[in-house]
């Protein structure tokens, strides 16, 4: 069974940084793409980045790029979500995912993610 834990969440002024963690465990982390996606309040849950096993491949939806980055560490089995330059409409709880795929794919619904985290939470005050 693939665990998922993130960590790194918290309050952020507008502008500010926040780096989010996931660890992983259960499964060859090497082997499997990763994602984070978030849920704000009353919304529903979205594609935030993806990233490939080897972390040469990755994607963001367009409302973070240039201001996420997403990386990966397979020595340390974790993910990261770099994410600078905050506004207010970024507040959501962040969940990390993992995949039983080495590549991520739009073809399938959550670009392909298979397992899920419980979330943390980052609020961003304005």
């Amino acid at each position: 069974q693939v665990q998922l834990v993130e960590s790194g969440g918290g309050l952020v002024q507008t502008g500010g940084s926040l780096r989010l963690s996931c660890a992983a465990s259960g499964r060859t982390f090497s082997n499997s793409a990763m994602g984070w996606f978030r849920q704000s309040p009353g919304k529903e849950r979205e594609f935030v980045a993806v990233i490939s096993s080897s972390g040469l491949g990755t994607h963001y939806t367009d409302s973070v790029m240039g201001r996420f980055t997403i990386a990966r560490d397979n020595a340390k089995n974790s993910v990261y979500l770099q994410m600078n330059s905050l506004r207010p409409e970024d507040t959501a709880v962040y969940y990390c995912a993992a995949s039983n795929r080495a590549y991520f794919t739009d073809n399938l619904p959550n670009y392909g993610m298979d397992y899920w985290g419980k979330g943390t939470l980052v609020t961003v005050s304005s």
